[in-house]
């Protein structure tokens, strides 16, 4: 899953996490890794990010904060900065998308990066 704007592309890799869920208790986590690709001339800078987190047991979530993984990474022109995390649901499937708060160093411009619709679903659900 992947999504462009302003020559930002940013891909997501998510994956069940089975050696730290307790499906019994409802706690299914799920990590995800988020590469982000600078592939415009300008420098810019991760402000903030907004999550919309969805659980197939009818959980819906929004998470802002400032940042990733408390850092406000600077990307340079042609870099990639990646980062991992990890999200708890209730159930064994469920979704997440969102946006990046994102400035352009040189104009001090900011604007929002789309971070797509990826699925959260425990490996058994797929077979």
């Amino acid at each position: 899953m992947q999504s462009i704007a302003n020559k930002i592309r940013v891909r997501v890799i998510p994956r069940y996490l089975s050696e730290y869920s307790k499906p019994v208790e409802r706690q299914f986590l799920f990590a995800y890794h988020i590469i982000i690709t600078n592939n415009s001339d300008e420098d810019v800078q991760l402000l903030a990010r907004h999550w919309h987190i969805f659980d197939s047991s009818n959980t819906f979530k929004e998470v802002k904060g400032e940042g990733v993984v408390g850092k406000q990474p600077i990307i340079l022109s042609s870099e990639v900065y990646d980062y991992q995390s990890f999200c708890e649901l209730k159930s064994d499937m469920g979704m997440m998308w969102g946006t990046f708060l994102m400035k352009n160093l040189n104009s001090n411009e900011k604007f929002e990066v789309k971070i797509p619709v990826f699925h959260l679903i425990q490996d058994c659900r797929l077979n």
